[in-house]
């Protein structure tokens, strides 16, 4: 692993929303004013076509294409992780290949979804993507959508492997995080997964953090690491529960992605409404979104004010 810069995957990592048009297709345009405004805000890196991305909603046309835009308007900025997880081994390899042919900094993957796969099937499709390119590999684990369990031991067979880096690990447990950094080593990264316990996360040994409503409010958690660097618990508490009252109002609307892509539009970014099966929100629902949007404009002036912006 001593040939990777793991540096670079620390920290604050925003879980890349899909961008689309009045009609539900992809919008580069959209993408490029994304991915540039997560860059002005101070992120560090993208994940993209990962949950938050909906990229098992794509086809993989599509998932290219959004790589594609985003290592044009922001790839050599920041550190770009693409999510090739597909329901196929076969388009799995394919994107990951894509994925380093456009120069992403790494690539990761769910199990495949929908079969319940036996550990060895499990670590073979993870495995034909590690071996297909000369990119880390970022071993993503979210057994509560996938029905897949990672057990320590398979962590520590993948780990073995130079191009394994990590694990994003987006299962509730904080003691569970705890023992995969401790089967990975020193050496191995951590991503927390759950946005609100990130504070816990970090604070058991995850060394930085993947997550989809960072995307709605990059500043909040970029305050919240910098607490967490600088060693002052106490305001981390604080900004931890500032967050979580965010994530609360945003888990009241018909889906998730949906109430942060209304927020993002009166934050002056249309990129559309989420495909279905995802929900958008109705318009029941305005007044709602107009309150959380005045409350998180607050707590985002204040959080600048911390950042020194």
């Amino acid at each position: 692993m001593g040939k990777h810069d793991l540096n670079k995957f620390r920290g604050v990592i925003v879980a890349f929303y899909g961008c689309y048009d009045s009609q539900g297709e992809i919008d580069p345009q959209a993408v490029r004013e994304l991915a540039r405004y997560y860059k002005n805000a101070g992120v560090k890196g993208l994940y993209v076509g990962g949950s938050s991305g909906e990229g098992m909603l794509q086809s993989t046309a599509e998932r290219k294409l959004v790589l594609e835009t985003v290592m044009e308007e922001v790839g050599g900025e920041m550190t770009i992780i693409a999510h090739v997880g597909a329901p196929s081994t076969r388009e799995s390899v394919e994107l990951a290949v894509h994925a380093e042919s456009v120069h992403a900094d790494a690539v990761s993957a769910v199990p495949s979804i929908y079969y319940r796969l036996s550990p060895d099937s499990v670590e073979r499709h993870w495995r034909a993507m590690i071996d297909s390119t000369t990119l880390p590999f970022i071993i993503y684990h979210i057994p509560q959508l996938t029905g897949f369990h990672l057990s320590t031991g398979m962590l520590k067979k993948l780990s073995a492997h130079e191009n394994v880096i990590g694990v994003k690990i987006s299962s509730e447990s904080t003691y569970e995080l705890q023992q995969f950094k401790a089967a990975g080593g020193s050496d191995f990264l951590v991503l927390n997964g759950p946005d609100e316990q990130y504070l816990a996360g970090r604070s058991i040994g995850a060394d930085g953090g993947i997550g989809g409503t960072y995307g709605v409010m990059p500043e909040l958690f970029l305050t919240l690491e910098k607490c967490i660097v600088d060693g002052n618990l106490e305001l981390a508490r604080e900004w931890q529960g500032k967050i979580n009252e965010i994530i609360t109002e945003l888990l009241k609307f018909p889906s998730l992605y949906g109430g942060c892509k209304a927020i993002l539009k009166l934050r002056g970014l249309d990129i559309g409404e989420p495909r279905l099966p995802l929900l958008p929100v109705t318009y029941q629902d305005q007044d709602a979104v107009m309150q959380l949007h005045h409350k998180l404009n607050a707590y985002i002036e204040e959080a600048k004010s911390l950042l020194g912006s």
